[in-house]
């Protein structure tokens, strides 16, 4: 088929599912998209939270889009402020992780999809 349609919603919160759901949700569509080229994730950032963990990546450049609520992203050592509707594009290399304003954060990541590609980074833009 052509097309495959799916509710991100409905998508598994595999935050939750790795004990990391008090501070947000992440709902990885690709595989419920059938989708073999473009990696497409949900993500919700409780207010006042910030992801557990940064990651950068080898080949994988993304787009970020805000949907709702606000925050900041650190991207290596510079802060940007998120709002409602910005798209932010990051080079694979780029170190990133996110953190909500007190509205929350929820916001669309899609890119070309490198299987195995990220790197977790447990301490950057540690408190």
């Amino acid at each position: 088929m052509g097309y495959t349609k799916t509710q991100l919603l409905e998508v598994e919160d595999v935050a939750a599912k790795h004990g990391m759901g008090d501070a947000h949700e992440v709902r990885f569509a690709t595989t419920a998209l059938d989708a073999e080229q473009t990696g497409v994730s949900l993500h919700h950032l409780r207010p006042g939270r910030r992801q557990p963990f940064g990651h950068r990546h080898q080949e994988a450049e993304e787009v970020v889009v805000v949907l709702e609520g606000g925050g900041r992203v650190r991207l290596d050592d510079e802060i940007v402020d998120l709002a409602p509707m910005d798209a932010l594009r990051i080079g694979p290399e780029v170190a990133r992780r996110f953190e909500a304003g007190p509205d929350g954060l929820r916001f669309l990541v899609f890119g070309a999809r490198h299987q195995g590609d990220g790197e977790v980074l447990r301490d950057f833009w540690a408190d």
